[in-house]
């Protein structure tokens, strides 16, 4: 398994990141660059995602009230839910697809900067792709992405933080598992986020950071201009 793993994911996004190291002999742009690469190419299953996690938030207050309604009744519920999901076009299941697209690609991004940051010899490059020996981990002459940054992954827990915020909806469930659910999202997420980036090299956390920022990006512009509100 973990052959066909690393032929299909690490060794392909390994050579690219070669590739644009032997052009760009800095490893924190070369993380960039790949790291803008990845988003652009998820960018379909983020879009759906994100606006169908939109549409869920702006119907919360109907589907509390629903719940509310067929209390003593699950299988009116589960019938009342599934009208209001096809009645506003949306799957309640659509953002796990998007997830087992990028988790794959993630632990691939992972297994290559740890590879390309530790050192030692690179393992998997094709024959056309010139082999650096080593990469300085130096990012701008002065930031070891080999090492671990304190600052960098607060940096990175904050964005997390913010993105979370913008995915929130304005009125605020009153149903408990949800409240519960919007508060791990909100500060458990970035918490975690700040951890792991306080653990690993400081590459993978600048990948996070990019990621991350484009993913506001996105989000903004999908929040502010393209999803229309929902009629509630």
């Amino acid at each position: 398994m973990s052959y066909w793993f690393n032929l299909i994911l690490v060794y392909p996004l390994l050579n690219l990141l070669v590739f644009f190291y032997h052009y760009i002999p800095d490893i924190g742009v070369v993380i960039i660059i790949l790291t803008v690469l990845t988003r652009l190419l998820l960018l379909p299953s983020f879009h759906k995602q994100l606006k169908s996690q939109k549409v869920m938030n702006e119907l919360q207050p109907r589907m509390t009230a629903l719940k509310e309604k067929h209390k003593d009744d699950k299988e009116a519920h589960a019938k009342a839910m599934m009208e209001l999901y096809k009645e506003h076009k949306v799957n309640p299941l659509s953002a796990c697809l998007p997830l087992l697209i990028q988790l794959p690609i993630l632990i691939a991004l992972y297994q290559v900067f740890i590879q390309s940051l530790n050192g030692t010899q690179l393992h998997g490059l094709y024959s056309f792709i010139a082999d650096p020996g080593q990469i300085n981990p130096m990012f701008l002459h002065w930031i070891n992405l080999g090492g671990r940054n304190v600052a960098m992954a607060i940096v990175a827990g904050l964005l997390q933080y913010f993105q979370s915020r913008l995915m929130l909806p304005k009125q605020q469930s009153a149903d408990t598992t949800t409240k519960m659910m919007q508060y791990q999202t909100l500060y458990f997420l970035p918490a975690v986020t700040v951890f792991i980036g306080m653990r690993f090299p400081a590459g993978l956390t600048l990948y996070w950071i990019v990621t991350t920022l484009f993913g506001i990006a996105q989000q903004y512009y999908i929040l502010r201009r393209e999803v229309q509100p929902v009629k509630v």
